[in-house]
């Protein structure tokens, strides 16, 4: 035999040894990922108003900066965004602005809603809501 084909015959031993066995070794590799994409994941707090017809451009600002606030007061949000509806498509209905909440753990979520500064942000914002929308779900 030509040195090549013993080169290729050893590769192949080599490698069939190691993959043999009862593939315990895969399996803890899935459940270290499966772990590591648990203790990664945020949960999402999604939030959409809709102002009532008498809320002028002043509450509607004050309300934004109150909510953009809540992150400096609430040390369980991880992130906060918001934004002004621009879709184009006609199904908003009624909601203008979205706002995005993200915490570690629902633990994190059972805090915050209860907390005094979203409270007091709440106070703020009821004289001013005709409507709202909102969706938690854990980010894939």
């Amino acid at each position: 035999m030509k040195p090549t084909t013993h080169l290729l015959i050893l590769s192949s031993f080599i490698l069939l040894s190691c993959n043999s066995g009862s593939g315990s070794a895969e399996t803890d590799s899935t459940e270290e990922i499966n772990t590591v994409i648990e203790e990664t994941r945020q949960l999402r707090h999604v939030v959409l108003f809709e102002f009532t017809e008498t809320s002028t451009t002043e509450d509607i600002e004050r309300i934004e900066e109150a909510f953009a606030a809540l992150p400096s007061q609430i040390d369980v949000i991880r992130d906060f965004e918001w934004g002004i509806n621009n879709s184009p498509e006609g199904l908003d209905q009624g909601f203008t602005h979205c706002f995005i909440v993200t915490f570690d753990s629902e633990e994190g979520r059972d805090i915050y809603l209860p907390h005094p500064a979203h409270q007091a942000f709440v106070e703020i914002l009821s004289p001013h809501l005709e409507d709202v929308l909102v969706v938690d779900y854990w980010a894939r």
